[in-house]
């Protein structure tokens, strides 16, 4: 067993989707970083490492501006009790401007640290962006999606296999 409780991960963990789905609603994702300690380490495969709750938030800001709706649905969830962490298989998703229930999306692994006080100390999400968001925002944009403005952040790590 780690430091906390299964249950303290588990309302942990409840916030944390709590807040996603609310920057997904409201395409504010300033609030995302505040899940965070002031310390976290954040390792985004495809755009590098961010040390500090505000490089998380300019990050995550900048990053989500092109489609600040998009959800992030579970698919499973692991606790790993003894490291106070929990792995979650998600699915970045992206609906269907105009057909309710059509969704586009592309698998994500992502493992969060708890570090107590309701805050994560770290965030390390495993994707292939480069293969798989390129196919993916542009089915979505084919099917009248809209980006609200150009990317503003570039991915630093090429990753091998991309389409």
């Amino acid at each position: 067993m780690g430091r906390f409780s299964r249950a303290e991960l588990q309302r942990a963990l409840e916030n944390y989707n709590e807040v996603v789905d609310r920057c997904s609603e409201t395409g504010d994702w300033s609030p995302f970083a505040d899940l965070f300690t002031e310390d976290v380490h954040y390792v985004e495969h495809a755009y590098g490492i961010m040390d500090g709750r505000e490089a998380v938030r300019r990050w995550i800001i900048d990053v989500m501006a092109p489609f600040p709706q998009m959800r992030f649905e579970h698919d499973w969830i692991a606790f790993d009790d003894d490291n106070d962490a929990v792995v979650i298989g998600i699915k970045n998703v992206l609906d269907h401007p105009t057909e309710p229930g059509v969704q586009f999306g592309f698998p994500n692994v992502t493992r969060i640290v708890y570090a107590g006080n309701g805050l994560f100390s770290s965030e390390e999400d495993t994707y292939n962006p480069a293969r798989d968001a390129a196919r993916v925002v542009g089915a979505w944009m084919q099917a009248g999606g809209t980006m609200l403005c150009a990317p503003k952040v570039t991915m630093k790590h090429v990753v091998l296999g991309a389409a």
